[in-house]
């Protein structure tokens, strides 16, 4: 016989709460001293604190916070990161937020991080350029934490010696001459983590990272954001209430014949004048012997952001339960209504809203359109 529905007995009823005493506030007369400062007692104001908790049905089996730490190697300590980086800034109409989290498996395993964060300005007033770079380590590699801040730090390093250009190219809607310019900067990084791969002895799929960007110009006239990279995680946007999953599907390996088709994926939203193209490695590689292209194509999409707008660029970690688990996105949807946005405290306690079933590594870039 099948089981019946579940019944949950009724908790015991709490404990009335003790008594509290009305403080009694006395209010001198005009004849009377002035209290003495040094006696004046403060009464505390209570500040709300970030809401973090769960989603979903039940909690994660995983502890809420921090366990174990990674394990340590003398001489080698500029290897370790951080548990938790948060970052933001606000220019132009905009303003940023990013945190990256390490996921309740980690914590509990005393393993790193292996999402890497890294945000960057590059030049001075309206013709600055502002590099949000988002890197995820495979979880079965051991040093996925370093490929991952490697990638970062070197396509900002590309970014940065090409910042001039490439704000001009946003800034004057060269979209063409971007996407590849940023295929080129993209295949260069990926040349220096195979040559570090093999400087390690390792195979390169065992010292790489997906890589996920974020242009934004600090012009307050030029609402064009510019997202590129290689790889899996989420790009999705909010607007008027509702998440809109940005993110072109890929087709499965088995159903790819023939050869590359520049621009395949989903179809660009006029209204919102985007575009979104897929291709293939074409640049050579920095290293001598002929290597293979990138197993994912290259990414590219620039929108033209409306007031009121959220952007949101996810890793892996965080972008599967926005997909996966409906009351993540709509939580998030209903803390981000507000005009205003999120603190650094709060944005914080937001990206760490607990699903269960999912604990990998979490990083989230948020922009806010004003």
């Amino acid at each position: 016989m099948g089981a019946g529905p579940r019944t949950f007995a009724a908790p015991p009823p709490a404990a009335p709460p003790a008594p509290v005493e009305t403080p009694t506030v006395h209010v001198p007369s005009p004849e009377e001293p002035a209290p003495d400062p040094d006696l004046t007692v403060q009464v505390p104001v209570p500040v709300p604190r970030p809401r973090t908790g769960f989603v979903g049905s039940r909690p994660p089996t995983y502890e809420a916070e921090p366990t174990a730490l990674p394990v340590a190697r003398p001489g080698e300590l500029g290897e370790l990161v951080a548990d938790t980086v948060l970052d933001g800034a606000r220019y132009g109409t905009c303003t940023l937020r990013a945190a990256s989290v390490r996921g309740d498996s980690a914590r509990y395993r005393g393993e790193p991080r292996r999402d890497a964060l890294l945000t960057a300005r590059f030049g001075h007033d309206d013709t600055a350029l502002v590099l949000v770079a988002v890197a995820a380590g495979s979880r079965a590699a051991e040093d996925a934490h370093l490929a991952a801040a490697d990638a970062c730090h070197w396509i900002a390093e590309a970014v940065g010696r090409s910042h001039a250009r490439l704000s001009e190219d946003i800034r004057s809607g060269r979209r063409g001459d971007l996407k590849s310019g940023l295929h080129r900067l993209t295949d260069r990084t990926y040349g220096k983590l195979r040559a570090r791969a093999a400087e390690r002895g390792v195979a390169p799929d065992e010292y790489s990272a997906t890589l996920r960007c974020l242009l934004v110009p600090a012009d307050p006239e030029c609402r064009t954001r510019v997202f590129f990279g290689i790889g899996g995680g989420g790009l999705f946007r909010l607007r008027d209430g509702s998440w809109q999953d940005l993110e072109p599907l890929l087709p499965e390996p088995a159903a790819v014949t023939g050869a590359p088709v520049v621009g395949f994926g989903s179809p660009p939203a006029e209204e919102d004048r985007l575009t979104m193209d897929l291709g293939i490695t074409t640049a050579p590689p920095l290293v001598e012997d002929p290597v293979p292209p990138p197993a994912e194509p290259f990414r590219f999409r620039a929108s033209v952001a409306r007031a009121g707008d959220t952007l949101l660029l996810a890793s892996p970690g965080l972008a599967d339960p926005m997909r996966g688990e409906p009351a993540l996105a709509h939580e998030l949807a209903a803390r981000w209504a507000d005009a205003e946005p999120p603190g650094l405290a709060a944005f914080l306690a937001d990206t760490q809203l607990r699903v269960t079933g999912y604990a990998d590594d979490r990083t989230g870039v948020a922009v806010w359109e004003a």
